[in-house]
């Protein structure tokens, strides 16, 4: 499918979405527990249960109009397509909770292999955003990956030693101004190696 161009506000909705509604749908009915066939389900299980389908039509609209979508997304939608219906199937939220540590432990990991070998997968994804020069890569992926990997050991901190509804905003929130701030202050690195013309 070609790739379209769509207003970037309509992608925005589409992406933040589904998140943004899993945390006004938690803190709503954070107190209320969920009988289905039987079973008992806290409002987290239940809000799950209907967040990942939610997700994955949000995904299916961006791909639909705009014909295409990242390597990056697909994955963690995957894993939080496996993730939450363990969640649900078990009815334990451990596994939902430890999605994330998943998705950045193997961001980071498939980063650090690829360091090892003196290359930076992550110009790969990223260079059409920010052309730089060989070194600023490289500085920039070692950057990431100790990112991903401290995110990864983070949010097991948080979910194991702090209270749902602390998790729930480190989930929905947390983690998007943390990965914000991180970008934000790789900016001088970037403009050192920064290859693009000036305008």
């Amino acid at each position: 499918m070609a790739q379209r161009h769509v207003p970037q506000w309509v992608k925005s909705v589409l992406e933040l979405g589904p998140v943004l509604g899993f945390l006004v749908a938690y803190f709503w009915f954070q107190d209320r527990i969920f009988t289905v066939g039987g079973q008992e389900y806290s409002a987290f299980i239940a809000v799950t249960a209907v967040f990942v389908p939610v997700f994955i039509a949000s995904m299916a609209a961006v791909w639909w109009l705009t014909g295409t979508i990242g390597r990056m997304q697909v994955f963690t939608a995957v894993v939080l397509i496996v993730m939450g219906g363990l969640t649900v199937w078990f009815n334990d939220d451990r596994f939902v909770k430890l999605k994330p540590t998943l998705v950045y432990g193997a961001f980071g990991a498939i980063l650090g292999v690829g360091l090892l070998f003196g290359r930076s997968w992550l110009r790969y994804v990223m260079e059409e955003l920010m052309p730089l020069q060989d070194e600023g890569w490289m500085q920039l992926t070692r950057r990431v990956t100790g990112f991903f990997f401290g995110m990864a050991i983070l949010n097991v901190a948080i979910w194991q030693f702090m209270s749902e509804q602390a998790f729930v905003l480190w989930d929905t929130v947390g983690q998007m101004v943390v990965t914000f701030a991180f970008f934000i202050a790789q900016a001088g690195l970037i403009q050192k190696y920064s290859t693009a013309e000036e305008d």
